[in-house]
This record gives C-alpha cells, structure tokens and sequence, in this order.
C-alpha cells in the first residue's frame, strides 16, 4: 500500500505562498520538515521543486511532476500525472506530498495523513491550501508555539489521521 502523507504550513487564511516563496521562515518547523521527510519519498509540482534553497534535497528520494512531457531534472524522477507520481511511490511506507497548491489540492482526496504547521496570522498570498474538512480527520496531537516575541505570531503543529 502507497501511504500519502501530507506536510504543509497554513495561514490561518489558508495562504501557502506568494510569487513561488514561503510566506514566513520558521526556523523549528524547517526543522520539523527536515526531520519528518528525510530518508523518505517527496512529491512535489515542478515550481515547488525550483523555490527549494537546494536542489534537490538531500537524503530523500524526489518525484517531480511535471506535464512537458520526457522532461528530466537530475537527481530527480519524473511523474507526468498523479497517478504517475503514486505508481512510483514507495509502497509500505510514508511518500510526503511537499507542494505547491494544485499538487496539494490533487492529493487531498488521497492522504493519509495530514502533518500541519498553522500559522496564526492571516498572509497576503497567491497560493492557498484547499479548504479541509475536518469531519474526515481524526486528530492524532497538537503542539502550540508562542513565538510573537521572535515571529510576530504563534504556530500551531498539528498532525491528523484520515477516519476510516
């Protein structure tokens, strides 16, 4: 069995990114991110993979989507669709979705799991995650983080299950 995890940070309007860039830098959910995905398979749409500080990331295995078709990256697989994306992923264990929007929007329906950093603080955006549904979720631990004194807003990571 594929299992799609999801990991994405949220404004609390829903607000994802702007001109192809991370709206915030938290250094622990960067962290957390790194600490989450390393030695497993990332899924991200071809902008996502050209925003990465580096390309790609170590120590993870990349799918990039992408709809030229017979377009390479090196280091990289490619996937043409979804459905290419998740015949390459990794079976028995966790395939994070990384981003941008219209991948996150393609896997919702499919996740698993949801690992969330949300942001307390309303952002101006280009890029918005869909709305969730929470009567779907089951929610498995929340963690809270004041950090308005360094930020200017607190966070909240939040990891859910899909109900059976």
């Amino acid at each position: 069995m594929k299992i799609i995890s999801i990991i994405v940070a949220i404004a609390s309007n829903n607000a994802i990114g702007k001109d192809n860039q991370l709206l915030w830098h938290i250094p622990d959910d960067l962290k957390r991110f790194k600490a989450l995905t390393t030695g497993h398979t990332i899924v991200m749409g071809k902008r996502t993979f050209e925003s990465l500080p580096v390309r790609p990331l170590p120590n993870r295995r990349s799918i990039v989507i992408t709809d030229i078709a017979g377009e390479t990256i090196p280091g990289c697989e490619m996937a043409y669709s979804i459905d290419d994306a998740i015949s390459k992923m990794e079976n028995g264990a966790e395939n994070f979705i990384i981003g941008g929007g219209m991948v996150y929007r393609q896997f919702m329906p499919l996740a698993h799991k949801l690992y969330l950093t949300i942001v307390h603080k309303d952002f101006e955006a280009d890029t918005f995650y869909p709305e969730i549904d929470y009567s779907e979720w089951v929610e498995e631990s929340k963690e809270t983080i004041d950090a308005g004194d360094s930020l200017g807003f607190a966070y909240s990571y939040i990891i859910y299950n899909r109900k059976h």
